[in-house]
């Protein structure tokens, strides 16, 4: 089925950018062509963090196509035609948690891999103490949980994770990042 979006009464398809092995734009598709042929395109997860250090997961709603109902980044989404990643990262944290004043850094790249459908994902961090706002139609719940917490979560249930989170996570661990 054909992501549609709506503006002002307007119906649009969702257009990204197609991408080759070195991320440098090759094309646009709809993001049912780019999901249905597997084709590379780019990504952002963003990794929101309270004053107290602990990170905002969300679960994505039973209806999504990708990752249904399993527990992600905070705010994760595609970076559409001609956009870059910042701007898609503010746009992504906006709608999906009604954030929109958070200032992000640039943590860490993964490249495009099954493991993360094919997208190359820029993994951007920021700090609120404002509360998220979920989007029903997007997230079906979502929490804050600390390091430790998320660590025996994922012990016990790891299928619960999207693929993309469990790659994002391993890094931050790995680097001793503190996210």
């Amino acid at each position: 089925m054909e992501a549609e979006l709506t503006t002002e009464g307007v119906t649009a398809v969702e257009m990204l950018d197609v991408v080759d092995g070195r991320n440098q734009v090759v094309g646009q598709a709809s993001r049912a062509e780019v999901h249905r042929r597997g084709l590379k395109h780019r990504a952002v997860h963003m990794v929101i963090e309270d004053p107290r250090g602990r990170l905002y997961l969300q679960r994505r709603a039973a209806h999504k196509d990708c990752d249904a109902g399993l527990w992600d980044t905070s705010a994760a989404g595609h970076v559409e035609a001609g956009e870059d990643y910042q701007t898609a990262a503010l746009r992504e944290l906006g709608e999906e948690l009604g954030l929109t004043d958070v200032s992000l850094a640039p943590l860490c790249e993964l490249p495009a891999l099954a493991a993360t459908g094919e997208e190359f994902v820029q993994v951007y961090r920021g700090c609120t103490n404002c509360e998220p706002r979920p989007d029903p139609r997007e997230i079906a719940a979502g929490g804050w949980w600390s390091r430790a917490e998320i660590v025996a979560w994922m012990a016990r249930e790891p299928a619960s994770f999207t693929a993309t989170f469990k790659l994002i996570f391993a890094r931050f661990q790995a680097q001793g990042t503190e996210a």
